[in-house]
């Protein structure tokens, strides 16, 4: 659901076509959700059908008309009830790369040393595009940090574990 509050949220604050708030989630929230383009139209004509928004064509200029989503009363009541049920909740962290971690003793050290500090640089990459993104009033900043706060934390421990594996080869 929270995929459904991202939206919700983002139309409370106004009203939005769909590419805006595509556009807004790529530019802003792309290290925090990997919200498709796609998983979010079908979401919004989802939300529409459970009334949760409305859709108004909107003519603007010589462009192709536009769907402008509005939040209605009961999608307010909606985002309100995900919104504290998604906030009270823990979600445990899955890392994908972690599996392949299982197995480095399965290859050889100095090569595993290679592959992680090629893992490293892209972790440093990400990190420094969350950085760089343009700083939010209020609690949208919240998720920023707590991604800059992750992806940090995981550059120490990646340094540890190489600090590690290179002890062990010298």
């Amino acid at each position: 659901m929270e995929r459904q509050l991202l939206l919700l949220g983002l139309l409370r604050q106004q009203d939005m076509h769909g590419y805006q708030l595509y556009e807004f989630i790529e530019q802003d929230l792309s290290a925090c959700t990997d919200l498709k383009k796609s998983t979010a139209y079908y979401l919004l004509n989802k939300m529409a059908a459970d009334g949760w928004i409305t859709e108004e064509q909107v003519q603007d200029g010589n462009r192709p008309p536009r769907r402008v989503y509005s939040l209605t009363p009961a999608g307010e009541a909606a985002y309100q009830r995900i919104l504290r049920e998604n906030m009270s909740e823990f979600y445990p962290a899955y890392f994908p790369g972690n599996i392949s971690l299982a197995f480095v003793d399965d290859i050889p050290v100095e090569e595993a040393i290679i592959l992680l500090q090629e893992r490293r640089k892209k972790l440093v990459k990400a990190l420094g595009q969350v950085q760089a993104a343009p700083v939010h009033q209020g609690s949208l900043q919240w998720t920023i940090n707590h991604q800059i706060h992750h992806l940090q934390a995981e550059v120490e421990w990646l340094d540890e574990m190489l600090r590690n594996l290179q002890e062990g080869i010298s």
